[in-house]
């Protein structure tokens, strides 16, 4: 038991998250997206996200920095999330900017967000569920692309239900986080996404 929940929570990694949302983004948009352009955004989306703070993350614990991937204590959360908010807003920048893929630029402002809230919250010595903030602010934007697109996902929206409940229950046995630490964070992933819902749906 204790190795399938490990390995829900590292199959379902925050970092994975960001790409997934693309991902789903693209397969159901009913906007014609030439396929090169969509291959070059998956592919830079990629390294940026996700083999970036892969090696950013050994450089940190060659320097001392963190020592596991698990980012046990608030202090070793606080230069990983200071670096992935430097990632996201490159990617805001270059990647899906506002003139080019509006939901998209709001989905990642929403993570922005997320992310400097969750920096102050270790800041500040609290240690918010990161798991919980990547699901849930992935299936509250899913949710406002069903409405914004008119589609029917609504066994995407429960097995994404399915997930979170198998996440929360993964980092509690595992004893990564209380369960106040796992209901901030999905305020901390939600609040973010539906607040900026408003200025694209």
């Amino acid at each position: 038991m204790d190795n399938l929940l490990k390995s829900i929570s590292y199959i379902f990694h925050p970092l994975l998250m960001p790409l997934f949302g693309v991902i789903f983004y693209f397969s159901k948009s009913p906007r014609f997206i030439q396929e090169e352009v969509i291959q070059a955004k998956l592919i830079s989306l990629f390294i940026l996200t996700v083999l970036l703070p892969i090696l950013l993350f050994f450089l940190l614990k060659t320097l001392g920095k963190v020592k596991t991937l698990n980012l046990e204590s608030t202090s070793e959360r606080v230069y990983p999330l200071m670096l992935n908010c430097v990632i996201i807003i490159l990617v805001l920048k270059r990647i899906v900017t506002l003139s080019q893929v509006v939901e998209l630029y709001f989905f990642f402002l929403g993570i922005l967000i997320s992310n400097l809230t969750c920096l102050i919250l270790a800041i500040l010595k609290f240690k918010a569920s990161i798991h919980m903030i990547a699901i849930t602010g992935i299936c509250m934007f899913f949710i406002a692309l069903s409405i914004h697109f008119s589609i029917n996902i609504n066994g995407t929206l429960a097995l994404m239900s399915i997930i979170i409940g198998a996440i929360a229950t993964s980092r509690l046995h595992l004893k990564a986080h209380t369960s106040i630490e796992l209901l901030i964070g999905i305020f901390v992933g939600v609040i973010p996404q539906l607040i900026l819902v408003t200025y694209w749906l």
